[in-house]
């Protein structure tokens, strides 16, 4: 029987995206945020407050790198969540982690993480649902651990990671289950 739980904002799994950026100082900052991801083939939307160090950031630089955190950075992956660059100005040292410049857009890329979007800001957006920043895809990194022999990611090798949004939590995720636009063909027969 399904119970009613009123509005909430679960749905389940969330991704877990590192969003890295140059501050006016040139110093690295990385936020950790879940509430967004790709929105077309080429573009994502972040929705983050505006009051974050990266906001900023995003809106001075028009550039940042959108990496997936892997589990064996979870540790610095949390704290990227729980510091916050308007107040602690050694952050991104902190974690122990390493970032070498784009060489696409204006922004870091944290050599750790084993996928990253560079991404150029294409608008930012003031909504009565907050702000919104959508950016353009320009180019995708890899480390060539997580590629198969025609350099394409093979999605269990990224060690990923995604947020429980109703309990707070971060799970593994890897084994495939089915083949998309295969699993359920056999139903287009009936």
């Amino acid at each position: 029987m399904l119970k009613d739980l009123g509005v909430k904002p679960y749905t389940f799994p969330m991704p877990v995206l590192m969003i890295a950026t140059y501050g006016e100082d040139g110093k690295v900052d990385v936020m950790n945020m879940a509430w967004g991801g790709v929105c077309a083939e080429n573009m994502v939307a972040l929705n983050i407050d505006e009051d974050h160090k990266t906001s900023a950031n995003i809106k001075a630089r028009g550039a940042f790198t959108l990496s997936i955190a892997d589990i064996p950075h979870i540790e610095a992956a949390d704290f990227f969540g729980i510091a916050t660059g308007n107040k602690m100005e050694d952050k991104f040292e902190r974690s122990g982690l390493h970032a070498v410049k784009s060489g696409r857009v204006d922004a870091p890329v944290v050599e750790e993480f084993p996928l990253t979007l560079e991404c150029k800001v294409v608008e930012c957006q003031h909504t009565a649902y907050g702000f919104r920043v959508l950016g353009e895809i320009v180019n995708v990194l890899a480390d060539e651990k997580v590629l198969d022999e025609k350099g394409k990611v093979i999605p269990e090798k990224l060690n990923a990671f995604v947020f429980d949004q109703c309990r707070s939590g971060y799970y593994a995720v890897g084994e495939k289950v089915g083949q998309a636009w295969q699993t359920g063909a056999k139903l287009m027969r009936k």
